[in-house]
């Protein structure tokens, strides 16, 4: 059967900024004040950009059972005469990617549809879109089994990716941490799973 997802805002807060979440959100905030001064040292801020995106480019892709090394990733970056495997390829595909689409929000200071389509349709090299055609589920790679079926219809697909882009950019629809509200903006990406490929990561034994 597939998924009903409800729209954001999802109502309270209460059961989702728990006293443990905020504890952690507080540690990671600091976490985050110590990287903010570490990068204001740094005459070069792309040095450092560069190399948080690889390494999640690297960690994300791994759950997707695409394998590479930071050495193949850093000698395909510093030589245009080297070929890169398949994985160190798609690696640097990725990282390409998110750098674009940080680019592009520091320039509009917002998150438009628009974007992140530009960002799905370089990493999938092809125009293919939002889902319009039924047919998608996330399965078991071991066993097979349906675990999860995104919605359907290329309609509800529509109109939650409009929810979900507004919920982004307009703070007043949510007061939550900024860090439990990223959290609660890439479930509800994941659960609606808007693309037939290049969705990102959602667990290690189903299909993005």
């Amino acid at each position: 059967m597939t998924s009903e997802i409800a729209t954001l805002p999802f109502g309270s807060l209460e059961g989702i900024e728990t006293r443990a979440v905020l504890k952690r959100a507080a540690l990671a905030h600091r976490f985050l004040a110590e990287l903010k001064g570490v990068a204001a040292s740094i005459p070069n801020e792309v040095i450092l950009i560069n190399a948080l995106t690889l390494q999640e480019a690297k960690d994300s892709s791994e759950i997707e059972n695409v394998v590479t090394t930071h050495d193949a990733i850093y000698k395909a970056n510093l030589s245009t005469a080297a070929i890169p495997n398949a994985a160190t390829k798609e690696v640097q595909d990725y990282a390409h990617a998110m750098n674009q689409g940080f680019q592009t929000v520091r320039q509009h200071k917002v998150i438009r549809l628009h974007d992140i389509l530009e960002v799905q349709q370089y990493l999938e090299k092809n125009r293919a879109g939002l889902r319009r055609l039924p047919g998608t589920d996330l399965r078991n790679t071991r066993t097979g089994a349906v675990v999860y079926i995104p919605p359907q219809s290329a309609e509800e697909i529509d109109g939650l990716m409009t929810n979900l882009v507004e919920y982004m950019n307009i703070d007043e629809l949510c007061d939550a941490d900024p860090l439990v509200k990223m959290a609660l903006i890439h479930h509800q990406f994941e659960s609606i799973h808007p693309f037939y490929d290049g969705n990102g990561p959602s667990c290690p034994q189903s299909k993005s």
